[in-house]
């Protein structure tokens, strides 16, 4: 899955074959590119241009990076958020390879562990009629060769194996990614869901 601003290296993908089973898909966010799969937790939280996570372009990344760090936190994974000041001499500790994918380079309030590693990261698209936030987890490690592969940048495969990692070597128990789908769902409902109120005499 490639960001809205990657035409030219979708471009290039669709001149080469791609590997079996890989397919190619442009977001209408920005930010780099992401191999999606069973390794990933994704959600995407829809606002109206109102909302308080909606404020400011920052704002949606602080609020949804502090959710998922608590649940992560309930689940036995350690996570630090990454906030605006950090976000430079965080990309510069690891160097500029790779950089053409969402992974391999930190944006504010994104969630690393205790090295600085990579372990959710943000996007987001904001209209006049509202604001859509997206985070993606990396339960499992991904199959860094294959998107590197894919979009023809094989030799940095084992940088971003070093720049990430996933909950499941992080967990200080066992690791589910179906837990973390649903701590996700209920954490969302409790901070956005505000039950309306009736308009019927009771």
């Amino acid at each position: 899955m490639l960001g809205c601003s990657q035409r030219a290296l979708r471009d290039g993908v669709a001149a080469r074959l791609p590997p079996r089973g890989v397919g190619l898909v442009e977001r209408a966010s920005g930010g780099g590119a992401v191999l999606s799969g069973p390794w990933m937790v994704s959600v995407s939280v829809a606002l109206p241009p109102d909302h308080v996570w909606a404020t400011n372009g920052l704002e949606g990344y602080r609020q949804l990076g502090r959710l998922h760090a608590a649940v992560l936190s309930g689940l036995g994974v350690a996570t630090m958020s990454v906030p605006p000041e950090g976000v430079e001499r965080g990309n510069q500790r690891w160097g500029g390879c790779g950089r053409w994918a969402c992974f391999g380079s930190l944006a504010p309030w994104e969630l690393t562990d205790g090295e600085g590693r990579k372990v959710v990261g943000l996007a987001q698209r904001r209209q006049g009629h509202g604001v859509l936030l997206v985070a993606g987890t990396l339960c499992h490690a991904p199959d860094w060769p294959l998107l590197c592969d894919a979009l023809g940048f094989p030799g940095d495969a084992s940088w971003l194996q070093r720049v990430t990692v996933a909950c499941d070597a992080l967990a200080d128990r066992a690791f589910s990614a179906a837990t973390l789908v649903e701590q996700l769902r209920r954490a969302l409902a409790s901070e956005l869901w505000t039950p309306r109120r009736s308009s019927f005499p009771m």
